[in-house]
């Protein structure tokens, strides 16, 4: 995936397909790699996808939050000259996708959303996390999916590799800090973007009430299982999660 990465002015991404755009937002700690199943599926039925590179770690600290992501991202589409889009988020992707729809309604024509932060402050993980310990990290990792198999070495050491870059753990804090202050369970009830939620049912980041919260307040959505599955269902489980997101998309007309 890495090596498709297009570089243009200010923006990092990866562009596949041609049709309606889907955009997909990556988590702080997920790679572009974490969509390879949308990636492979969604272009060949008629959708441009689109991966940006979210600038997690390049902002000043003071503009490391979810707001200025989601402003980031509204550049982008406008640079890329994209409209109606299709936004997909996981984990704090989810979230900034969500903020986005909220401050740009016009621009999005769907939102698509799993185990997103939001509404549940843990989401972001619990506290500093402690550097140099590679089998807490290991742990640590493993925990997000229902399967630890599934966290393999490759993901292990970029997370561990992030927890032990000064610079990189500031922005962390500042972003998981921005999180818990840009609660949307009052922004939820005036969303009227269609949203589909797909969730773990054995998410321990981000629990199965929150994603039934989510269901609760969106006016406009409909709520998706994926059993077996923990915070990252796309990952854990590519098959199921295109078919339902398949599925939804062709039932909505998107």
């Amino acid at each position: 995936m890495e090596d498709k990465l297009i570089t243009e002015g200010k923006y990092r991404y990866i562009e596949i397909g041609e049709g309606a755009p889907i955009i997909i937002l990556h988590g702080l700690m997920g790679g572009l790699s974490n969509f390879h199943g949308v990636t492979e599926y969604f272009p060949p039925k008629g959708y441009k996808v689109l991966i940006p590179e979210l600038p997690i770690y390049d902002m000043p600290v003071m503009k490391t939050n979810v707001k200025q992501f989601a402003k980031f991202l509204e550049k982008f589409i406008e640079f890329k000259g994209l409209k109606d889009v299709i936004l997909l988020g996981n984990s704090l992707g989810g979230h900034i996708g969500l903020l986005h729809t909220k401050m740009y309604p016009e621009m999005v024509k769907a939102l698509v959303i799993t185990g997103s932060s939001g509404l549940y402050e843990s989401a972001m993980g619990d506290g500093y996390p402690r550097r140099g310990d590679y089998d807490f990290i290991k742990k640590k990792a493993q925990d997000v999916f229902y399967d630890p198999a599934v966290a393999t070495k490759e993901i292990v050491d970029e997370v561990f590799e992030t927890v032990n870059d000064r610079n990189k753990v500031i922005r962390t804090l500042a972003i998981a800090k921005s999180a818990i202050r840009h609660n949307m369970a009052k922004d939820l009830p005036k969303m009227k973007t269609p949203t589909c939620i797909i969730w773990g049912k054995n998410d321990g980041v981000t629990p199965p009430d929150v994603a039934e919260l989510f269901h609760e307040l969106l006016p406009d959505s409909d709520l998706f299982w994926v059993d077996k599955c923990g915070h990252a269902p796309m990952m854990e489980h590519p098959q199921e999660f295109n078919r339902i997101l398949d599925a939804w998309l062709e039932k909505r007309g998107f």
